[in-house]
């Protein structure tokens, strides 16, 4: 039994020697493992190299992006500054950038920056003017209907202290009488409930009241269906072509125009045609004095 158990060991010893063998193996293949390693180590060097190589390119990227992106923000900060500084000039006339903005976007009346007058001479510069004070500025562009408080700001920065002033002839058509008549006239529209549109008072005495397009071409024809055609009456009406001081501007350096009844809803989408309100007008500029 023992001997068996020694061959046994015995046995076992030259599996010992192959595995010792294996080790040599091993060991030379170690040695290949290591050659390999260095191999590798020297390729990870190389791509160490290249990517410090591709570090320095980074970085000469990244400036040149930078400078890019510096020069994207100014070329994109000088429209915020140029806007900001129009801001700031129409803050001076707030009340007049609002009102167009209310004109234009809650009336749908388009407006026109318009000239000033002071001394009597007139902001166009045209010293034979003959309306200082009291015309639309020829260079100015016109602010359409339905233009928002941002893009009145902007347009009307560009004409700091322009007088609002409206077309006539597209909404709505002028007629004018004295403002004396005017105001007599309008409180007996009142009283008879009939529909009326806004109606103004200008500082060179007179009172305009807007009515439905056309009054201006209708007016003579109306006027002798009722009977007032051969009457002296102080009394027209302004269509197309023509334009009005909206208040709060000032008109010819006299002063404010200034509303004696203010736009609402139905009177702005649907004036009173002409012949509502002519009866009453005439009569009343006929019986009032010159």
């Amino acid at each position: 039994m023992g001997f068996t158990i020694g061959g046994i060991r015995g046995t076992k010893e030259p599996r010992a020697g192959v595995r010792g063998t294996k080790e040599t193996d091993g060991g030379t293949h170690g040695t290949k493992e290591d050659g390999t390693k260095e191999g590798r180590t020297k390729e990870g060097s190389a791509k160490v190299g290249s990517s410090k190589v591709g570090s320095s390119n980074d970085g000469v990227t990244d400036k040149d992006g930078g400078a890019k992106a510096t020069r994207a923000a100014k070329e994109a900060k000088e429209p915020r500054e140029s806007r900001a500084a129009s801001r700031r000039r129409c803050r001076a006339n707030a009340s007049e950038c609002t009102a167009v903005a209310e004109y234009t976007g809650l009336w749908g009346w388009a407006a026109v920056p318009g000239a000033r007058a002071q001394d009597g001479r007139c902001s166009c510069g045209r010293a034979d003017c003959p309306a200082p004070g009291a015309h639309p500025l020829d260079f100015a562009p016109e602010v359409p209907a339905g233009a928002t408080l941002d893009e009145v700001t902007d347009a009307w920065a560009q004409f700091p202290g322009a007088a609002v002033m409206l077309p006539v002839g597209r909404a709505f058509d002028v007629i004018e009488v004295a403002e004396t008549a005017g105001r007599h006239a309008l409180v007996r529209l009142e009283r008879m409930g009939l529909p009326l549109g806004p109606v103004a008072a200008t500082p060179d005495g007179r009172t305009h009241f807007f009515v439905a397009p056309g009054a201006a071409a209708e007016l003579p024809q109306l006027l002798y269906r009722m009977g007032w055609d051969d009457a002296a009456l102080d009394l027209g009406a302004l269509g197309p072509g023509t334009h009005i001081t909206a208040p709060p501007s000032d008109r010819g350096g006299l002063g404010p125009v200034r509303w004696l009844r203010f736009p609402d809803p139905d009177s702005v989408t649907g004036p009173p045609h002409a012949r509502l309100v002519l009866g009453t007008l005439a009569y009343v500029a006929h019986r009032s004095p010159a």
